[in-house]
């Protein structure tokens, strides 16, 4: 069974952000918000909220790009845990509403991303979908993580692939 370009995307996108959603439950148990919201791996790198705005971004750009519609603006302000939450759910709303045919129909569509620190990209929505768009997604998702497991959140890789096979892991 072939599996389609949507497939191969959008559901695990909105899996990954459900999953983020739990380790910020898991963050708002274990200790000082405002201490994790300021949280990073190394001093060049983006703090935990942007992590999860550029996550989000990149998942309802892809969509957007792949459809020929508009993403869902949202200003990168969220200061709490609530926020970054509800970015998720609106980004998961978002994904939840495109159309798979839709998505799959822009595998030919030519994608020109410009980066903000200069450079950019130029290739057909299936290759900009498997080569930039899912990994930069999991880039991201992961240093969110890699942020809070830093932290001390005690999460560990059942909380990172309880989107997977729910009923193959234990609540906790």
């Amino acid at each position: 069974m072939a599996v389609s370009l949507y497939q191969s995307a959008i559901p695990g996108f909105i899996a990954m952000l459900g999953n983020m959603k739990a380790w910020l439950d898991k963050a708002a148990a274990h200790g000082d918000e405002t201490a994790l919201l300021d949280a990073r791996l190394a001093p060049d790198m983006h703090p935990l909220p942007n992590q999860i705005q550029i996550a989000t971004d990149g998942a309802k750009g892809v969509a957007a790009r792949l459809t020929g519609g508009e993403a869902p603006a949202m200003p990168d302000t969220e200061a709490t845990f609530a926020e970054l939450k509800d970015r998720c759910d609106r980004t998961i709303a978002y994904l939840q509403s495109i159309d798979p045919a839709a998505f799959d129909a822009g595998a030919n569509r030519e994608i020109v991303l410009t980066f903000p620190n200069g450079g950019g990209l130029k290739c057909d929505g299936a290759t900009f979908v498997s080569g930039f768009a899912v990994p930069n997604f999991m880039f991201h998702a992961t240093a969110t993580y890699a942020i809070l497991r830093s932290q001390g959140v005690p999460l560990g890789k059942a909380d990172f692939l309880m989107h997977m096979a729910p009923h193959m892991f234990a609540p906790g």
